[in-house]
């Protein structure tokens, strides 16, 4: 179990899949949602976390005054997950209606979107490569609205990642084996 750090929702428990995810620590996810909300990057945010696991990253963005969440989770299992993890913390920020779960590859849901968000997550598989996903954040690109914040976290053994000509990295911090990249 993981839970959501703070915001509306906080101490909400999150459920985990059993295998085929790497939930994000608390520690790095603090951080990370500290900088964000100094930015002023979540408020009434369209937020779409890609590769979303259990929802983590969105749900904690919801908590903290993002407007809605978009999780992007092919395996099943998962995304079964996420739906009832999106539903426990709609039920403790009091709304329905402000998460959805799409059981899609990443790919498949931006070549079929036509919807603008304001912050993405970026949470791939370690083994995903990095031809694949520079192909994801070219798709991506054009659905973020201006100012769109994009945060990838990967391996600290990967490589930074290729931006799409409108992005540029903006803030890169190590935490053990992770990396967070953020580009606006």
């Amino acid at each position: 179990m993981t839970r959501i750090i703070a915001g509306g929702a906080r101490g909400i428990r999150l459920a985990v899949p059993a295998r085929g995810t790497r939930p994000t620590s608390d520690r790095v996810r603090e951080s990370l949602f500290a900088g964000m909300e100094s930015m002023g990057a979540l408020d009434d945010a369209r937020v779409l976390d890609l590769y979303a696991g259990s929802g983590a990253l969105g749900l904690e963005a919801l908590s903290r005054g993002a407007a809605s969440v978009d999780l992007v989770e092919l395996s099943r299992p998962a995304a079964t997950i996420a739906r009832d993890n999106i539903a426990r913390v709609e039920r403790s920020l009091g709304r329905a209606g402000l998460g959805r779960v799409h059981t899609v590859s990443a790919d498949a849901f931006l070549r079929g979107s036509v919807a603008t968000f304001d912050v993405a997550f970026l949470d791939p598989p370690y083994e995903l490569g990095e031809p694949e996903l520079t192909a994801t954040l070219e798709m991506l690109a054009p659905r973020l609205g201006d100012g769109g914040l994009v945060v990838v976290e990967r391996s600290r053994h990967s490589p930074e990642p290729s931006w799409p000509a409108s992005l540029e990295l903006v803030r890169q911090r190590a935490y053990g084996d992770t990396v967070i990249w953020q580009a606006q």
